[in-house]
């Protein structure tokens, strides 16, 4: 006959009663959302599992049917995209995060002026996001129009379908240049900052976050709660974030 201490049917009811959380979350937070979610698990007794790609491609997923329970998107306009379709659960979207805009070269990299990088770019390659749909490129397109050199780089623009890929074409020198997040920038050590666009000269950079509409489980509530902590903060700090609460 099988006996199970009070321990042990503790610990098989915790287990019975786990949840996992499904985030699809921009790309740009994969390094210190990992980093927040491993240190949520134990201590929540749920899990997390993460899907990273460009919000446009998040949000699209979503509007399909895709089944998150929290989207954290790196713009309002993706967000409101998924809001208009009656998709977020009701009074659950919060902006997180900001971010800076940089330009990044290879380690040991001179900083510039915005005005030297076509010259110094030469007849390499920019990487950037998609500059009409994926957030990261569509405020490195409006940096660079701000400062008159879209036309003059445009064409030699290498577009990824995520800011982390633009990001890795810099890192492996494929791209002699890229526009990114500071926060990615901090998250690769083969690159280095040469140049931080004004915050001016793109819309702002604002990271939002909601549970999705019949997705509101409290494991997904406690995790976006968890991401409004004071601990959860001091991570995206150290990643380069800017915490807006």
């Amino acid at each position: 006959m099988l006996r199970l201490t009070f321990a042990a049917f503790l610990a098989l009811s915790t287990a019975a009663q786990a949840d996992t959380v499904t985030v699809f979350a921009a790309a740009s937070l994969k390094t210190a959302l990992d980093q927040i979610a491993a240190e949520w698990q134990p201590e929540s007794g749920d899990s997390v599992t993460v899907s990273y790609a460009g919000s446009s491609t998040l949000a699209k997923q979503i509007a399909s049917g895709a089944p998150a329970d929290l989207f954290i998107s790196a713009s309002s306009d993706w967000m409101d995209v998924v809001e208009k379709e009656g998709l977020l659960a009701p009074s659950t979207r919060r902006d997180l995060l900001g971010n800076t805009l940089v330009a990044i070269g290879p380690k040991g990299s001179s900083e510039m002026e915005a005005e030297d990088l076509p010259d110094l770019l030469g007849e390499s390659h920019l990487a950037m996001a998609m500059v009409d749909s994926v957030p990261a490129g569509i405020y490195g397109k409006q940096a660079l129009n701000h400062l008159g050199l879209w036309e003059d780089l445009a064409a030699r623009v290498a577009q990824t379908d995520d800011v982390r890929a633009a990001l890795a074409l810099v890192a492996a020198g494929e791209a002699h240049f890229g526009i990114v997040y500071a926060s990615d920038a901090m998250a690769e050590p083969r690159v280095a900052e040469v140049l931080t666009f004004p915050d001016n000269s793109h819309d702002p950079i604002t990271y939002p976050a909601a549970l999705l509409q019949g997705r509101d489980t409290p494991a997904a509530q406690a995790f976006l709660n968890h991401l409004s902590s004071d601990e959860a903060a001091a991570v995206f700090r150290d990643q380069g974030f800017k915490v807006l609460r």
